[in-house]
């Protein structure tokens, strides 16, 4: 009787994916910080050479954008789109409720994912594209919920997407990584609301 062997797969028998790579690159961050990160680490940790690395990514930097933009679109863009794709309801207290969202998200990640937000926040200023295109996401779901409270009169009538735009930038004192310190302060929650209203008596439909 031929009896087959069962042997385990090990990591170099299992095809290198995109996935994998950013998987073992996010542990290793999270590990040993974005600084002190080094593509040899990443490859150790999936049992491959790091030259293996360069065929998928051609730079560690571009090894952190790619988990930068991963982290941002789980961990940002996606809860924020299950309230803007909210269907009934104001539209203005869901615009209140997301911003809101996107702002408590910030803060908890700046205290609790020292490590991911520190590298978000310095890939702010070098990938300036990519996060661009990440803001743009967000700036289109703050118009779905504008041009919904247009449609159901709650807003003044007028260009969605450019009052989308300007209301995330006026905000971006509570969301911007750079002011990361400052969402500590003790006056931080009003300072929000009073932002926030007299940002919200420009769209309010009188």
């Amino acid at each position: 009787m031929n009896v087959r062997l069962l042997i385990p797969m090990t990591a170099n028998d299992l095809p290198l994916t995109r996935e994998a790579i950013l998987d073992a690159a996010e542990q290793v961050l999270r590990r040993f910080g974005p600084d002190k990160t080094s593509v040899v680490d990443i490859a150790k940790v999936l049992k491959v050479s790091h030259g293996t690395l360069y065929r998928h990514f051609a730079s560690k930097s571009a090894i952190r954008e790619a988990v930068t933009e991963r982290w941002l679109h789980q961990s940002i863009t996606v809860p924020l789109a299950a309230i803007a794709d909210e269907a009934s309801g104001s539209a203005v207290d869901q615009l209140r409720v997301w911003m809101e969202t996107l702002v408590r998200l910030k803060r908890t990640f700046s205290l609790e994912d020292a490590e991911m937000f520190s590298m978000y926040a310095a890939v702010t200023l070098i990938e300036v594209e990519m996060i661009s295109e990440h803001v743009n996401r967000l700036i289109a779901q703050m118009g779905q919920l504008i041009d919904r409270g247009m449609q159901a009169g709650e807003l003044k009538p007028g260009d969605s997407a450019q009052m989308a735009r300007a209301l995330f930038l006026a905000s971006s004192r509570f969301h911007h990584p750079a002011h990361a310190q400052e969402w500590l302060l003790d006056s931080n929650a009003s300072d929000f609301d009073a932002v926030w209203n007299l940002l919200l008596t420009g769209l309010l439909k009188v």
